[in-house]
């Protein structure tokens, strides 16, 4: 018996410099491979995304707690998705099957409409396009209102990243971040603070040293007004996450539970934080027949 690959299609991309995999259902990355050096940790083909891994996240990122929001009059209720804190985490198209729209060598285009459903009466065409680039992977989401109302999105992804022959632990994490929010008991926001000493990755700090699953916001903006992290290995090379504009805050979660792997980090470019369809903070309101298309890319440099 052929065991069916829990995670659908898997789309190869090629490139001069190195190779991607994009899996159907999430239209999650599941492999980038550059210069021969891996910089996503792989997971064996017989089992479903494991912890978000490279997953789009639409159209909220993150966690709403409870699954309940209201908007003026109206009171609303997503199903719940985190069982372990009671929550509605990270959008509605985690196990969507996503249909490909266009391909080429070293792109692809897939898509999924977000349809209007329980807790969240909205409709929208959604779209990611993974572009393979000489340095790693250039991200864009297109997002656009089909229906008649208003209706409030904020994007994320769940990308992992390391450098494969390097031990995670070993890696330096850098986000020039000045605010952090705390959470309480089911990891939802109660303050955006000062980042203090736990939390201040303004200057590298070892992965093997940290645990965090923490959303950082007031990220510095370079003059093109992007965003980023930077994991770097104790030889110098880097590998970045940069964000382009719309994105205001990412999150930073180590785990070690991804499957064959000690540790693995999460580095999450998100338009809105954590909860924001209750606080409001980030999230943004698109009127019908307007489209948003905010982009993020993986860069890697060999050299310091």
């Amino acid at each position: 018996m052929t065991i069916a690959d829990p995670t659908g299609e898997r789309i190869v991309l090629t490139g001069p410099h190195g190779t991607a995999e994009i899996a159907q259902v999430g239209a999650a990355i599941r492999a980038l491979r550059i210069d021969d050096v891996d910089l996503f940790p792989r997971y064996p083909d017989d089992l479903p995304t494991p912890s978000a891994a490279g997953l789009v996240l639409v159209p909220w990122p993150n966690r709403i707690r409870g699954g309940a929001w209201r908007h003026g009059e109206e009171s609303f209720q997503l199903a719940i998705t985190e069982p372990r804190y009671g929550n509605a985490s990270h959008g509605l198209l985690r196990f969507a099957a996503y249909e490909t729209v266009a391909r080429e060598d070293d792109r692809v285009t897939l898509r999924h409409a977000v349809y209007p459903q329980t807790g969240y009466p909205f409709h929208l065409e959604t779209s990611v396009t993974y572009t393979l680039t000489g340095t790693g992977l250039g991200v864009r989401h297109d997002i656009v209102n089909v229906g008649a109302r208003p209706a409030p999105v904020a994007v994320g992804a769940h990308p992992y990243l390391c450098i494969s022959d390097v031990d995670t632990a070993e890696l330096t994490i850098e986000v020039d971040a000045e605010t952090y929010f705390l959470v309480d008991d089911v990891l939802v926001p109660t303050a955006q603070v000062p980042v203090d000493a736990a939390h201040d990755l303004r200057r590298p700090r070892r992965l093997g040293d940290l645990t965090l699953d923490t959303g950082f916001g007031d990220v510095a903006r370079d003059g093109h007004g992007e965003i980023r992290a930077v994991l770097r290995a104790p030889d110098g090379r880097r590998l970045e996450l940069v964000a382009g504009p719309g994105y205001e805050y990412l999150q930073v979660f180590t785990t070690r539970s991804f499957p064959g792997h000690p540790l693995a980090v999460a580095i999450e470019p998100m338009t809105a934080p954590a909860n924001a369809y209750n606080s409001g903070q980030g999230l943004r309101w698109l009127e019908p027949g307007r489209s948003w298309a905010p982009e993020w890319r993986i860069a890697y440099h060999a050299g310091s």
